[in-house]
C-alpha cells in the first residue's frame, strides 16, 4: 500500500449495518465505502493531493492512484526474478544493517555467483564463449562446485554435454537489476535497519525470526514487532519527566480549571471538530450533487435516431463525409450534402456516379504520391487515368496491396460489378482507409501552405493579402500591396481640419492676446469682454476636441472587431480538423459540423449515435448542462460560442427541408398516368450529382 509522509496509511473500515438496496459512495481504486458525502469527497480530495510514496520504488511526490500504479509495475518486475535466488537473497536481507543501496550491491554480487540448474550462460570452450544450459550439480568432494551444462546450437538445440567450474561460466543476460533487488528489498520486509523479513515470507522458505546474537542486546520483539531498547528507554524517561513536572506544577498553580462552566468547555469542543470546507467548483460531473442555489434544468431532449445506415457505421459515415468536403479543393471533387452521400451510400446501384468520383479521388492522390500504391499500379501496367468504367480495378488493386482478410473478401462480388450490392460498413471501411492513409499526407501539405503565407504576412502589420481582403472587407477597406492598411480618407481629412482648426485658434490667441504690461495698464470694461470671449472660445475649442476623439475611438472599435471576425472566418477557413464540443456528465461526446448545421450526439462506448436538428432541443440541451461539472461546463462554453451559427445553419436547414417536403408532395399530387421523371423527386438528387471539380 502507499506510504502517507512516508508513514503506513489505514483504510477507512466498512461502515455498520449496510442494507443491500442503501446507496452509498465507494472510492474506485480502494474500494473504500461511505454513507456520508462530505466525507468521501474529503477522502477523494486527500488522495488527489501529492503527497504520497510508492513503497516499493521509494518515488514520492504522487497521488494515491499514481503510487499504486507504480507499486504494480514494481511488483511485475519483481516477479521477473527466478525462484532459485530468492531463497538466497532472503537469507542476506534478514536482520541486515547496511543501508538500501549497499544491501542490493551485496545481494546482486551474490547471486551472481549461485548458478542454478535452467540457467543460460556463456561457457568457455577452445578458447571462446558459447551459449550453454545448466543441467544439474556435480559435487565430486572437491572445493569448488561443477556444473554439467549443455552446449545450445544456433537452432536452439543441445548438441554436447560437458562439465565445467563455475569460473568458466559468464551470465549471458543477468536476470536482475539494481532497482528490481531494491523493490523486491522493499516489498519483503516490514521494518528498515535492522531489515526485518515479513513473518508469513520467512516462515514460507525457513528462515529464522529470532534476531542474531549481536543484535539481541540493542533489539527485542514486542507484540509481533522489533523494538529498540535505547529508544525505549528515552522514552519512559521523557514520560516521567514530563509526569513529575506536571504534578510538581499542579501544586503551585492555582486551580483555575475547576470554575470554568460548562458553556465554554462546549465551545472548545465545538472548535476542535474539523470544518467542513466548502466545495470548489468545477469538480468531476458524477460527484456533483443537486444544490439549493442550482437553477431550474430543463429536461435533456432525447436525440433522433433516424439514420438510414446502420448505427455502427454511422461514425465512418461522418468521418468520410467531412474529409471530403474539407479537402474538396485538393481532392478536386465537387462539395455534396450528407443526405446525399448517406443515400449513396445506401443505394443498390454498382456505378453512381457519387460513389465512383469519391473513390476514384482518393485513389489518384495516392497515385501521385508515387507510395506503394502507384507501386502496385506500375507493376500490373495500369493506365492512371480511372474513369467510371475501371475504378472497381483500382479498388481491387488497392485491397489486394493493404491485405485485409475481412476486405478482401469483397473482392469477388466488386469484379463481378455488384459493388452496390455490398454491405454499407464495407463500404465506408474502404473510403475511411483511404481517407486516413491520405490524411497525413494533406495535412503535411497544409503546414507547408500556412508557411508559406506567414512567411508572406510577415512584412504587413497584420498579415493580410490584397485578394483576399478586397473580397472579405468589401468597398471600406485600403489595403496597400505589401499588406499594409492605409487610414481612411474620411479620417485623413477630420485629422487635417482639426489641426488646421487648433492652427488658426493658436495664431488668433497671439494674435489677440496683448502681452503683460499692455494687460496691467488696459484693467477696463473692454478687455474683460475680451478675455471672457477668448474663455468661451477655449471650452468650445476642447467640447469639439472631446467629441471628435469620441468618435475616433468608436471608429477604431468597430474596425477592430471588423478585423477580428474578418480573421475568425480566416482561421475557420484554414482550421481543417473537425474537433467535438464537448462531453456531459456521462461522457457523451457532441459533434457539430458547420457544412450540415445538426449536432451530433456519440455515446460514450461509440456505438449508439443520434442528433439534434432543431433550434429548441440545442436551448433545451444547453439549459440541461450543470456549470459545476468540469466536462458539461466546457460543453456549455462551446454551445454558447457557437449558438448564432448553430441557429442560422439550423434555420437553413429548416427551409431546406421544408422545400424538399414540398417538392416531394408536388410529384405524389401527379395522375397517375403521367410518369414523373426519377431525378424531380428531392430524395433521389444523389443521382443527378456531377462533378464539376475533377481534373481533365
Amino acid at each position: 500500500m502507499p506510504l502517507f509522509k512516508r508513514k503506513p496509511f489505514g483504510l477507512a473500515e466498512p461502515p455498520e449495518d449496510l442494507e443491500p438496496c442503501e446507496l452509498v459512495y465507494q472510492v474506485r481504486f480502494t474500494k473504500e465505502i461511505f454513507r456520508d458525502y462530505q466525507e468521501y469527497l474529503n477522502r477523494i480530495n486527500l488522495y488527489r493531493q501529492r503527497v504520497w510514496m510508492c513503497k516499493s520504488t521509494g518515488k514520492s511526490n504522487s497521488t494515491y492512484e499514481e503510487a499504486l500504479v507504480s507499486e504494480k509495475h514494481a511488483t511485475q518486475k519483481v516477479q521477473q526474478l527466478p525462484n532459485e535466488l530468492v531463497a538466497p537473497a532472503l537469507h542476506i536481507i534478514q536482520f541486515s544493517m547496511l543501508p538500501l543501496r549497499d544491501l542490493a550491491d551485496v545481494i546482486a554480487k551474490k547471486l551472481q555467483k549461485d548458478l542454478f540448474v535452467g540457467a543460460q550462460l556463456y561457457g568457455r570452450k577452445d578458447g571462446g564463449l558459447y551459449p550453454c544450459r545448466v543441467l544439474k550439480l556435480v559435487e565430486n568432494g572437491i572445493d569448488k562446485i561443477q556444473y554439467e551444462v549443455a552446449w545450445v546450437g544456433k537452432s536452439k538445440k543441445t548438441t554436447e554435454n560437458a562439465i565445467l567450474l563455475g569460473e568458466d561460466l559468464v551470465w549471458k543476460k543477468i536476470p536482475f537489476s539494481r532497482s528490481i533487488l531494491k523493490s523486491f528489498i522493499r516489498e519483503s520486509t516490514c521494518r528498515s535497519i535492522p531489515w526485518v523479513l515479513h513473518e508469513k515470507l520467512a516462515q514460507k522458505y525457513g528462515i529464522s525470526t529470532d534476531p542474531p546474537k549481536d543484535l539481541r542486546s540493542r533489539f527485542f520483539f514486542q507484540d509481533g514487532q522489533l523494538v529498540n531498547r535505547t529508544k525505549k528507554r528515552k522514552n519512559e524517561n521523557r514520560n516521567n519527566v514530563v509526569e513529575v513536572n506536571e504534578e510538581f506544577g499542579k501544586s503551585k498553580r492555582k486551580k483555575v480549571e475547576t470554575g470554568k462552566s460548562d458553556a465554554e468547555k462546549n465551545i472548545k469542543e465545538e472548535n476542535n471538530k474539523p470544518k467542513e470546507e466548502p466545495v470548489k467548483y468545477p469538480i468531476d460531473d458524477l460527484l456533483v450533487q443537486p444544490g439549493p442555489d442550482d437553477p431550474p434544468f430543463t429536461n435533456r431532449p432525447s436525440p433522433l435516431r433516424d439514420f438510414n445506415v446502420p448505427m455502427d457505421s454511422v461514425g465512418d459515415l461522418l468521418m468520410v463525409w467531412d474529409f471530403c468536403y474539407s479537402f474538396n479543393r485538393l481532392l478536386h471533387l465537387c462539395p455534396f450534402s450528407l443526405e446525399d452521400f448517406e443515400n449513396a451510400i445506401c443505394h443498390k446501384d454498382s456505378n453512381l456516379f457519387l460513389i465512383a468520383e469519391t473513390h476514384s479521388a482518393l485513389l489518384r492522390l495516392l497515385i501521385k504520391d508515387d507510395g506503394e500504391y502507384s507501386l502496385a499500379l506500375q507493376k500490373r501496367k495500369r493506365k492512371p487515368k480511372i474513369s467510371l468504367i475501371t475504378w472497381t480495378e483500382y479498388i481491387c488493386d488497392f485491397l489486394e496491396m493493404i491485405n485485409i482478410t475481412e476486405l478482401c473478401s469483397y473482392m469477388t462480388t466488386i469484379k463481378r460489378g455488384h459493388y452496390g450490392l455490398l454491405d454499407t460498413n464495407a463500404k465506408l471501411q474502404r473510403q475511411a482507409l483511404g481517407a486516413t492513409r491520405r490524411g497525413e499526407a494533406l495535412e503535411y501539405a497544409r503546414k507547408k501552405r500556412e508557411e508559406k503565407e506567414q512567411l508572406k504576412g510577415e512584412s504587413g502589420a497584420d498579415g493580410l493579402v490584397k485578394e483576399n481582403n478586397m473580397e472579405s472587407t468589401g468597398s471600406n477597406p485600403h489595403i496597400a500591396e505589401n499588406g499594409n492598411l492605409i487610414v481612411e480618407t474620411g479620417e485623413m481629412v477630420e485629422e487635417v481640419i482639426s489641426s488646421k482648426q487648433s492652427n488658426v485658434f493658436y495664431n488668433r490667441r497671439q494674435f489677440d492676446c496683448p502681452s503683460k504690461k499692455t494687460e496691467k495698464q488696459n484693467v477696463g470694461p473692454k478687455a474683460e469682454a475680451i478675455n471672457i470671449t477668448n474663455l468661451n472660445e477655449k471650452e468650445a475649442q476642447k467640447r469639439l476636441t472631446g467629441e471628435k476623439k469620441e468618435a475616433e475611438e468608436k471608429k477604431s472599435k468597430e474596425k477592430r472587431e471588423q478585423r477580428r471576425e474578418y480573421f475568425e472566418r480566416e482561421m475557420e477557413k484554414q482550421n481543417i480538423r473537425t474537433n467535438s464540443l464537448g462531453k456531459d456528465r456521462d461522457y457523451n461526446r457532441y459533434w457539430w459540423f458547420s457544412r450540415d448545421g445538426r449536432i451530433f450526439v456519440e455515446s460514450s462506448d461509440a456505438k449508439q449515435w443520434g442528433y439534434y436538428s432543431t433550434k429548441e432541443e440545442v436551448d433545451a440541451l444547453i439549459g440541461s448542462l450543470n456549470c459545476k461539472g468540469e466536462r458539461e461546463r466546457a460543453l456549455q462554453k462551446q454551445l454558447e460560442k457557437f449558438y448564432g451559427k448553430i441557429c442560422l445553419e439550423l434555420q437553413k436547414r429548416s427551409k431546406d427541408l421544408a422545400h424538399k417536403i414540398a417538392l416531394e408532395e408536388a410529384v405524389l399530387r401527379r395522375s397517375t398516368r403521367v410518369r414523373a421523371p426519377l431525378g424531380e423527386n428531392p430524395a433521389n438528387a444523389f443521382l443527378k450529382y456531377v462533378n464539376k471539380w475533377k481534373e481533365d
